[in-house]
């Protein structure tokens, strides 16, 4: 039952961050130097489970080779991690960055095939840079938890 449930609103979040309309009020606050800015004051806090899924959407960002409409949803995924008011305040000890861990990752569920090795490679090096020393099983369980999404 929890795990329809957690696909249930899985999908109506898709459906949010899909839609032109209803994604813009996100994709507004998204700016490669205001998510940088959100990353790099964030980082210790927030913790590689949450940079990790946005510098590889940021790096997707990036890519020539993904669509300017999957661009576009990914801007608004970020847009809302860069928002500081959200469903769960980023301030709150513990929790502040569960929805925004969430947002991210059920993004890039629907996007893994896009998910590059290089893309992978960009955002590990720079997760080395920010946390020194990463645990790269951890990260290839994140790699895991967002490919898991494909059928």
């Amino acid at each position: 039952m929890k795990k329809l449930r957690t696909i249930e609103i899985g999908a109506n979040a898709w459906k949010l961050f899909s839609d032109e309309t209803k994604s813009g009020k996100y994709r507004k606050h998204y700016t490669e130097s205001t998510l940088w800015e959100k990353l790099r004051r964030t980082a210790k806090s927030a913790g590689m489970k949450a940079v990790y899924p946005a510098l590889l959407l940021q790096y997707m960002m990036k890519s020539e080779d993904v669509s300017l409409k999957t661009k576009l949803i990914i801007s608004a995924a970020l847009g809302y991690f860069i928002l500081p008011i959200d469903f769960i305040p980023d301030f709150a000890p513990l929790i502040g960055f569960t929805d925004d861990v969430g947002v991210l990752l059920l993004i890039l569920r629907q996007m893994a095939t896009k998910v590059t090795p290089e893309i992978k490679k960009n955002a590990r090096e720079h997760l080395h840079k920010w946390f020194g020393e990463t645990d790269e099983v951890k990260l290839d369980h994140l790699d895991q938890e967002f490919a898991s999404g494909q059928e």
